[in-house]
């Protein structure tokens, strides 16, 4: 039996809402942030799957934070959607998980660092 990994499980579920709303943007024309999107979007779930099989603890949180990085990229792109008039607007609930990401990668990249650092006599 397989154990559940909350962080995994979202970055999948968002990876799905991305490639929908991204479909949205291009069936609107809006190819250039549609293309953004989807890869930063996407990414973000395929780091975090990455850093599962990291060699080293170092590795796992460089992982992670390229999973942060594209995070804030795939905010940026929905804020610009939110933002531009003729655009349509990305869900709440979308915009809600990416937040709740963003927290839960955070935490683990700190989490991280911090057993680093005492596994280092830091």
């Amino acid at each position: 039996m397989e154990t559940k990994n909350l962080i995994l499980d979202l970055s999948l579920k968002f990876a799905l809402e991305i490639i929908d709303y991204a479909e949205i943007l291009e069936n609107n024309r809006k190819f250039v942030i549609s293309n953004q999107l989807l890869k930063s979007g996407t990414s973000i779930g395929a780091n975090i799957r990455e850093a599962q099989s990291a060699e080293s603890k170092v590795d796992f949180i460089h992982k992670f934070k390229i999973a942060d990085k594209e995070v804030n990229e795939t905010e940026y792109w929905l804020l610009l959607c939110q933002m531009a008039e003729k655009y349509p607007s990305p869900s709440v609930e979308m915009v809600e998980n990416l937040k709740s990401i963003k927290n839960v990668v955070s935490k683990i990249i700190i989490s991280s660092k911090k057993d680093n650092n005492r596994k280092n006599g830091y």
